[in-house]
């Protein structure tokens, strides 16, 4: 027995030397180092992607924290001060709980693989701590804990608001809603910094919980590999992805014939005679001719409109308002074409067939894909259809369409849409939901257009679309895009046009997300600095 209590002993007193290890509070961390916590997809996060990019090209030792499935951008896999951890999901077999049970069940698992990713897995304690904000429980105060214990300082970067977005679905006064806004009032009150993508959010939170750190707006700006694309890069990018589209039904004889690798919907080549290659023989036949042969490709004069929606399929981006103005535009495409002369071949006053590409992933794309594939059965000028591309396509894409459109309501109005920012940043016009805090970002008739209903949606694509692929109103817009500058705006240079500028602190800035990153959040992370 006596052996026995011995070893008793000595693991009770193990246990308490290791648990003082592990939970003493330290001021001993790794100098240029830090972990983000994204509770989330880390490849559906590119503020946080763009964030780990741009620590590690700092030089700074770079843990991206999160869950796994969609592709990160390549730069976070060259990268070797990146490491990638994902955290484990939920055993399937759960699934089959009910909610009351899985729900709590889900949050003690999320509870426990963080904390062991910041205590156990990342071994050195990091300097900076960066986390998301949403979702706030438990990530808030997790990373409040985790920094006490490991004399880390937390960066909380703020999306929007976590309680906002819970009373999408249960009204602003549920218990749960208010039991949301404390925690997070009471957790992300204090922290070594405070990251804002608006201005008026800053302002809103400062007033009503009164923050305490350093509050610095960080806009979301694209990434240097942004722009907007070449004829080749179109062409390119058409011919990778046209399995995908013959595959859709409802793409039958929509598009123009494709012969990939000389032509595709949007493109082609042509011989040295000037014989377009999408009218050249079939692969099938022995005088198809050789790529010396074939000039470089150019955009087919019978090519259909582009139009590129990002959505996360979530309740506060209503994808019904998009529905029916494209029930409204095709309408309006039969109405025109019917009034034109039978032997008309000019575009002059005619709108085009719009092809419609929805990107993203989320839980109500089944539904509205659903009501989509009803309604386009009978339409004759508009298609839609929902792709989910890689990091690398995703921008090209952007490059190579005609419009945007952006259904962001922001459950908070204070929270700005990262998909307009990329738009912008590959040179593409975008028609955008208007609410609170937008024109921080969308200028009305100068870098965009702003609509509230699906009427004045409809009406802004028919007035950009008119005579397409001649569209004046559209073609003015391009390129006034065409002009945005990449640094520094400053009044002595009178050519950059001050409506695509934003002005924070009296600095007025279009730049890449490396040149604003660089600008405001290097000096907190490399030195004290009062703001």
């Amino acid at each position: 027995m006596s052996e026995i209590h011995f070893l008793l002993f000595l693991s009770f007193v193990w246990l308490v030397w290791f648990t003082w290890k592990t939970f003493r509070p330290r001021n001993q961390h790794s100098l240029r180092s830090v972990a983000i916590l994204v509770l989330g997809d880390i490849g559906r996060s590119p503020r946080m992607m763009y964030h780990a990019q741009s620590f590690a090209e700092n030089g700074f030792v770079t843990d991206l924290i999160g869950y796994g499935g969609s592709k990160p951008i390549p730069a976070l896999e060259r990268l070797p001060r990146v490491q990638l951890r994902q955290l484990p999901e939920v055993p399937k077999l759960l699934n089959i709980l009910p909610f009351l049970i899985l729900a709590p069940v889900k949050i003690v698992h999320q509870v426990i693989s963080i904390l062991l990713c910041l205590l156990f897995w990342i071994d050195v304690p990091p300097e900076f701590i960066l986390v998301q904000n949403p979702p706030s429980i438990p990530t808030l105060a997790l990373v409040q804990l985790v920094g006490r214990i490991r004399g880390s300082r937390v960066i909380i970067d703020w999306h929007n608001l976590g309680y906002s977005i819970l009373s999408l679905k249960l009204g602003k006064n549920h218990i749960l809603v208010r039991i949301a806004k404390s925690f997070e009032e009471t957790f992300g009150y204090s922290a070594y910094a405070h990251l804002f993508v608006t201005r008026a959010m800053r302002d809103f939170l400062v007033k009503e919980w009164d923050l305490q750190g350093h509050k610095v707006v960080l806009y979301d700006r694209p990434p240097r590999h942004f722009h907007r694309c070449s004829t080749q890069e179109i062409h390119e990018l058409f011919c990778k992805l046209q399995p995908v589209l013959s595959s859709q039904k409802s793409l039958k004889c929509f598009l123009p014939d494709a012969n990939p690798p000389y032509s595709t919907g949007f493109t082609h080549t042509s011989s040295k005679s000037g014989k377009p290659a999408s009218r050249l023989p079939s692969p099938i036949r022995h005088d198809l001719p050789t790529y010396s042969e074939v000039q470089m490709p150019t955009l087919r004069p019978d090519r259909t409109a582009l139009l590129v929606s990002s959505t996360s399929w979530t309740p506060d981006e209503d994808f019904t308002i998009l529905l029916e103005a494209l029930q409204i535009y095709e309408g309006r495409a039969r109405e025109i074409t019917a009034k034109l002369p039978m032997d008309s071949a000019s575009a002059d006053g005619n709108l085009p067939k719009l092809l419609v590409i929805v990107t993203g992933k989320g839980p109500l794309r089944e539904k509205y894909m659903k009501e989509v594939g009803e309604l386009q059965e009978t339409w004759r000028w508009v298609k839609c259809i929902s792709l989910w591309l890689e990091a690398e396509d995703y921008p090209i894409l952007l490059g190579s369409a005609d419009l945007g459109v952006s259904l962001h309501a922001s459950s908070s109005e204070l929270d700005l849409p990262m998909k307009v920012v990329d738009m912008f940043g590959c040179g593409l016009p975008v028609c955008a939901l208007d609410f609170a805090c937008l024109n921080e970002l969308v200028k009305n008739g100068k870098n965009g257009l702003v609509f509230q209903t699906a009427s004045q949606l409809a009406l802004q694509l028919e007035q950009l679309l008119l005579s397409y692929p001649d569209a004046p109103a559209l073609h003015s817009l391009t390129l006034a895009l065409a002009g945005l500058p990449h640094g520094p705006l400053t009044p002595s240079n009178p050519h950059i046009p001050k409506q695509y500028a934003t002005r924070e602190q009296d600095n007025w800035t279009w730049s890449t997300w490396e040149e604003n990153w660089g600008r405001v959040v290097r000096p907190l992370i490399l030195s004290d600095v009062n703001l």
